[in-house]
């Protein structure tokens, strides 16, 4: 076992850490990435998924103190994370890591919110515990990437239970000693398989991470113990669960380098492997005035992961479109865009769009980055055309601006709330430092009674 206790460096970090300490860039993003985790919550709370968890796990619910996002049912704090996990990630809209693939605000986020619900805390603790939580879980998912994650785990999920913690035991005062517990008990918990992708289980997972996060950090301030060597011990989170990692990138540079400067927010709602080729296709159509009967064939070339994770070709649920490299392609060429009706069963099943999918042969091009597409379109004309994507739209290089922000929260929230209260959210969002006490945007996100 490593001489340094990754455990503790993390724990009395978090515990340590000063709201001076961390940088203004690093304040202005956290209320980025909470902008777009509450409209990606709002947008999914409609949703079967979320229907489905309300209704059977309702008997089961503690008092209930908190609102679900986008919902006027309220739960126990602990169930409310999980149901709030599971309604902003249903739509695989919600912000991804490209170091490591973790979407992570819907797990710290939805937790944080949960206890917002039922506690009063001001905007600035809880952006303070917001950008805490993140940096632990990405820093764990950056220290088992990729081993762990080629092995099939979901790391948003595994490492998301960590991010949880912190955040919630920021916020209820947690010493080194039960931040180290609460670690632990996260580790016990870490749970999540990429198996599930393309089901209502995807959206369960990282909703786990936030019921089973917070659960550790209120056992552990009740002095709950747990092993002190969770993460790096031989037994611990990292040996079991990946073939190769490196403890190292938990502290190097720790309270130095944030993680939230490298996220980036989605403008499609899918798997965000699949974007470049949206983003190619869509450009093709506008610049080449393509129409849909026009195309007669597609072929493009890929990073290797994309196949490893959006293979799906025939597809029977609308879940499953969001893992499609074909159907990605089919949407870019005939819609131009990838919004969240794109991702139904009407579009799965428009003839167009079906069409255009069946024409599409992708490959695995170890020359291409994650970032990048390269695109044949075969006209009925006979002509060949070509397009490649560098870099593609929401990505770090190409960001969404906060207005692209606000348009997206737009599109998503008025499905659930009305356009005042939709609007009075997104301006208490960049302002949400000055905000007294963060349960009025919960309140803002009930929908009226109908």
């Amino acid at each position: 076992m490593s001489q340094i206790s990754q455990t503790h460096v993390l724990a009395d970090y978090v515990v340590s850490a000063k709201k001076s300490d961390i940088p203004t860039n690093v304040w202005q993003e956290s209320k980025r990435a909470i902008h777009n985790y509450l409209g990606c919550a709002l947008g999914g709370s409609i949703e079967l998924p979320l229907d489905v968890a309300i209704s059977v796990l309702s008997e089961f619910s503690g008092p209930a103190t908190s609102n679900v996002l986008g919902r006027r049912e309220r739960f126990d704090v602990l169930h409310t994370a999980l149901l709030n996990g599971i309604g902003s990630h249903v739509h695989e809209y919600d912000d991804t890591l490209p170091s490591n693939y973790i979407h992570p605000s819907v797990p710290v986020a939805s937790a944080l919110f949960a206890y917002a619900g039922a506690n009063q805390v001001s905007g600035e603790d809880f952006m303070e515990a917001f950008i805490l939580g993140f940096e632990v879980e990405s820093r764990i998912g950056d220290a088992v990437y990729p081993s762990h994650y080629d092995a099939g785990w979901h790391i948003t999920s595994t490492t998301g239970v960590f991010g949880a913690a912190a955040a919630i035991g920021k916020l209820i005062g947690l010493d080194t000693k039960q931040m180290v517990w609460a670690f632990g008990l996260a580790a016990t918990q870490a749970a999540g398989v990429r198996e599930m992708f393309g089901s209502m289980a995807k959206s369960w997972q990282p909703g786990r991470a936030a019921q089973n996060g917070y659960t550790s950090a209120l056992m552990a301030q009740a002095n709950f113990s747990a092993g002190e060597h969770g993460i790096e011990g031989p037994r611990g989170f990292a040996p079991v669960t990946a073939a190769e990692y490196d403890l190292s990138k938990i502290t190097d540079t720790l309270g130095e380098e944030f993680a939230l400067l490298k996220n980036a927010y989605k403008p499609y709602a899918c798997g965000l492997v699949v974007h470049p080729a949206i983003d190619g296709c869509s450009q093709m159509r506008e610049k080449y005035k393509i129409t849909p009967d026009q195309v007669q064939a597609v072929r493009v070339r890929v990073a290797p992961l994309v196949l490893d994770l959006c293979n799906k070709k025939d597809l029977y649920r609308e879940l499953q479109s969001k893992y499609s490299i074909y159907h990605a392609c089919a949407i870019g060429l005939v819609r131009g865009k990838g919004g969240i009706q794109e991702f139904t069963m009407d579009a799965v099943n428009d003839p167009d769009i079906k069409r255009i999918r069946e024409l599409v042969t992708a490959t695995a091009d170890s020359a291409v980055t994650e970032d990048q597409a390269a695109i044949e379109v075969d006209l009925s004309s006979g002509e060949t055309l070509s397009f490649f994507v560098e870099q593609s739209l929401g990505n770090v290089h190409r960001p969404l601006s906060n207005e692209q922000l606000d348009e997206k929260f737009r599109d998503q929230a008025v499905l659930a709330i009305p356009a005042d209260a939709a609007e009075a959210l997104i301006a208490d969002c960049w302002k949400l430092e000055a905000v007294e006490d963060v349960g009025k945007l919960v309140k803002l996100t009930v929908p009226p009674q109908k």
